[in-house]
């Protein structure tokens, strides 16, 4: 098929420029030059998927592979879907406009479960069988990566194959064993797929077969294939990948709309709720020079004036004050430098008020609970003391807004901890008051706890609407009463992601059928449709409290147990019940606690040899050696 005519696409869409590519930096390379082809797609809108970071060095990496080709696609907003299909077009790429179906490839970046209906609806704009085994033989083989990948089966009936960890080897692999079969002729889909299935982090769920018990749990699951082994193991890389400087400006704006940087990969806090703190182990970090250097290129590249310091929490970075001062030294107060995480203590601050000593954006810190006993709970380590300091050094260093972020639903919370966000923020908003007067504004911001397989919570059930309700009507009417924002989450759109955080392939038949039904966009709240969910819920006899809202036992087996992140399910069942004992675990760079990732023990054992002098090292502005 030649290249899509966009003209008559975009009349009457929103926002053509989701549509149209062409930005700066983008790489347009020969269609008919290229032996491999890969369409990477994030199941979102553009303003959102061109904000994900994977996707930019995946795209960056392969277009300067030899022989491979890289381009885009997104998820298409309503108005643009009728668009298609009125006109009978497939959904095509942005830089050469090609259908997808076109492409060798297919590469979906799975980071949040409720984007599983666009993939559907993406495959099928695009001509593509939407169930793997009903595809042509000459299709494109359809891979997903990302950390929805660690949780495949809820997607395993469309996905042909899942990329299991870090991508940035792995895709160059099953790039070469693409290419060495079509060099040879191909042949049947099924033996590129069992050639796929050999390499290691590579699952594809045709070559596996479950066992159920009658009470509904996971019995067994079965390799039906010599190819296929089992565990699949999670893939990571040694260090970091090299900093993208050239990465694509787009047309519109986006969620994160500046340059960003990866300065540190992991974390060592272990926050026994948080599922990206176990499966991005083991900690890697990049020097101050490294991010200079990398900043110097960024900034000529895309004219962007405001870098974001990119982690899982920035200020826990080893040598952050010395990676500020640096920035600082080289650009002077004319960059903008942003922390989109932080630890709730005074260092933060000072390190905000280092990137940003002129404007103040509103601060943000994330104590998750209300109480010490439910922080202790949860391995939060942070207390009363760490949090009020941290906000009256905000509130007299310029800050008049503080957004305080707490989870509402973590195992073990009772009442009197709901009550305790309250008096938090209120303690907080005094001390504002004290400091700014009636300029200062705090808010409260809570989600409902979805537990998340391969973390210490995949144990825990999930709180019900019925049990959230009186929850978080409390925290409305305090919130009233001490002149606090307060917002919060849908306990309705929470079951859904519950249902697929943890879902079995039994709940990949009510994906199908409810995108079949109508579901796009479930993230989004115009698009979210419970009705349409609980029909093909029900239809396929699933039940979200099954999967949702009961206890679980210690030994009981998960959907995901044939996939090994990396830390071992006996570190994973350790915290979960010093969870019900409310004891903390000490972060990893005060000891190693085993967790089972051989990297990680690695940089556990090192402990950075001498603590004392690595302190006075990063305080001086040295350079600290980090060994992966």
């Amino acid at each position: 098929m030649p290249r899509i005519e966009l003209d008559p696409l975009l009349r009457g869409v929103s926002k053509p420029a989701r549509y149209s590519g062409g930005e700066w930096n983008s790489i347009v390379r020969p269609w008919d030059e290229a032996e491999v082809r890969w369409a990477l797609i994030y199941p979102d809108v553009y303003d959102v998927g061109m904000s994900n970071g994977g996707l930019a060095i995946l795209y960056d990496l392969l277009n300067h592979t030899p022989g491979a080709l890289a381009e885009r696609a997104f998820a298409p907003w309503s108005d643009m879907e009728a668009s298609l299909r009125s006109h009978g077009a497939p959904l095509f790429s942005l830089e050469n406009r090609r259908p997808l179906g076109e492409f060798d490839a297919l590469g979906f970046s799975l980071s949040y479960e409720l984007t599983y209906t666009n993939v559907c609806n993406m495959l099928d704009l695009s001509g593509i069988a939407v169930l793997a085994e009903e595809r042509a033989n000459d299709a494109p083989i359809v891979f997903a990566g990302g950390s929805g990948a660690l949780v495949p089966e809820p997607l395993a009936l469309v996905i042909d194959a899942f990329l299991l960890g870090e991508g940035e080897d792995i895709v160059l692999e099953v790039t070469e064993l693409l290419r060495s079969w079509k060099a040879n002729g191909g042949g049947a889909r099924v033996e590129l797929l069992r050639e796929l299935a050999r390499l290691p982090g590579v699952y594809v769920p045709r070559f596996y077969r479950w066992h159920y018990n009658d009470d509904g749990t996971i019995g067994e699951i079965e390799s039906i294939d010599e190819a296929a082994s089992l565990p699949v193991v999670k893939r990571f890389i040694q260090g970091l990948p090299p900093i993208l400087t050239k990465p694509i400006v787009p047309f519109l704006e986006t969620v994160h709309d500046r340059a960003g940087i990866e300065i540190q990969r992991g974390c060592t806090q272990g926050c026994r709720f948080c599922q990206a703190g176990m499966i991005y182990r083991p900690l890697r970090e990049r020097t101050p020079e490294e991010v200079v250097a990398g900043a110097r290129a960024l900034l000529a590249n895309t004219g962007y004036d405001e870098i974001s310091l990119v982690s899982l929490s920035s200020t826990d970075h080893s040598q952050i004050d010395g990676i500020v001062a640096a920035l600082r030294r080289e650009f002077g107060d004319g960059l903008g430098v942003s922390l989109p995480s932080t630890r709730v203590d005074s260092f933060s601050v000072d390190v905000a008020l280092a990137c940003s000593p002129r404007k103040k954006h509103s601060m943000t810190f994330a104590p998750e609970a209300g109480s010490q006993r439910l922080r202790n709970a949860v391995s939060k380590l942070v207390d009363d003391e760490h949090l009020l300091t941290a906000a009256r050094n905000a509130f007299e260093n310029g800050w008049t807004s503080i957004k305080l972020y707490f989870m509402v639903g973590l195992p073990t919370e009772t009442m009197e901890d709901v009550q305790g966000i309250v008096d938090w923020a209120a303690q907080v908003k005094q001390i504002g008051r004290e400091v700014v007067g009636n300029r200062a504004r705090v808010r409260v911001s809570t989600s409902n706890h979805v537990p998340k397989a391969h973390a210490p919570f995949q144990w825990a059930r999930q709180d019900t609407p019925a049990e959230l309700e009186p929850k978080h009507q409390l925290l409305r009417e305090r919130c009233r009463k001490e002149r606090l924002d307060f917002t919060w989450n849908d306990p309705q759109e929470s079951i859904l992601e519950g249902v697929l955080s943890r879902g079995d392939r039994r709940v990949g038949e009510a994906v199908v059928d409810a995108w079949r039904r109508g579901a796009r966009f479930d993230a989004w709240s115009e698009h979210h449709k419970p009705a349409i969910w609980q029909s093909a819920f029900a239809a396929h006899g699933i039940d979200p409290d099954f999967y949702c809202h009961r206890d679980r036992d210690l030994w009981e087996k998960f959907p995901w147990m044939h996939i090994a992140s990396g830390v071992s399910e006996s570190y994973l069942r350790r915290e979960w019940m010093r969870t019900q004992k409310e004891l903390t675990t000490i972060d990893c760079r005060d000891g190693c606690q085993v967790c089972g990732l051989e990297h990680a023990a690695q940089l556990c054992e090192l402990k950075l040899q001498d603590k004392v002098l690595t302190q006075r090292a990063v305080k001086a502005g040295d350079a600290v050696p980090i060994i992966v």
